[in-house]
């Protein structure tokens, strides 16, 4: 699966994930997992961690680090752009949707 075709990290998300993964590298199949979990006011939940690599996942590279993506949550994250906004009304990763037809408040929680 072409990583444009899930998900796309602006310059920002890049940069940040670069500089957080420098400091907790651990082993060669370590890198950035994005995924989608039940739960949360909307009924979908976005989970975002380091993790090690597993056998099913969708990789992509990006330079200083890797992206996985589990397969059932490569369908729920199709189009989705990874922000990171550093601004006076809060500092994190944010999770822009086309796809969701609703979300909380909070936007970590959607339903499509």
């Amino acid at each position: 699966m072409n990583q444009e075709e899930v998900v796309k990290l602006t310059d920002k998300a890049v940069e940040q994930v670069r500089n957080i993964f420098q400091s907790e590298k651990r082993e060669d199949n370590f890198g950035l997992r994005l995924g989608v979990i039940g739960g949360g006011c909307s009924g979908l939940s976005y989970n975002i961690d380091f993790d090690t690599m597993k056998e099913k996942d969708n990789v992509f590279e990006y330079d200083g680090f890797r992206l996985f993506i589990d397969l059932k949550s490569s369908i729920y994250l199709k189009g989705v752009v990874l922000d990171f906004k550093d601004g006076l009304n809060g500092k994190g990763f944010v999770f822009e949707n086309p796809n969701a037809t609703n979300t909380c408040g909070c936007g970590e929680s959607f339903s499509v």
